[in-house]
């Protein structure tokens, strides 16, 4: 069955696996700059994690211009702080059921149990304060 907004519902056709990344899992992140070393000491596990059990990229991408004349803007959205930065991460599969196949065998992963001890001790950001989501690709090249 399709998900409100799947490529399946909007284009019509059965999912299939490809080669080519056409699922992804976003994040939105604010951090604390003062914290951002430490989250990317975190974020370098976790693309060793996600690349070794199957991920086709993996993706921090830390706010740069992010004083945009329209819209909500990341600073706004993110409910940035003084002080704060903001990451826009992704995880990219070949589909749905492929990042549901990967997903499952990192969490299996004793690096990952180890890395969610620490974060559940001291994390880097507020995770109340991050965004996240499965999003099914409609236009690529």
């Amino acid at each position: 069955m399709a998900e409100t907004g799947s490529a399946t519902q909007w284009l019509g056709g059965a999912q299939e696996e490809r080669a080519m990344g056409r699922y992804v899992d976003g994040f939105v992140i604010p951090i604390p700059k003062r914290k951002v070393k430490g989250y990317l000491e975190q974020a370098r596990l976790g693309a060793a994690l996600w690349k070794k059990h199957g991920a086709l990229a993996y993706f921090e991408c830390v706010g740069d211009d992010l004083d945009v004349p329209y819209g909500k803007g990341f600073k706004r959205m993110a409910g940035l702080k003084a002080g704060d930065t903001v990451f826009f991460s992704f995880i990219v599969y070949r589909s749905r059921a492929h990042r549901d196949r990967v997903n499952a065998a990192v969490m299996k992963d004793p690096r990952m149990q180890a890395m969610i001890e620490l974060m559940e001790k001291a994390a880097p950001f507020a995770v109340k304060r991050s965004a996240m989501g499965g999003f099914d690709a409609l236009v690529w090249w």
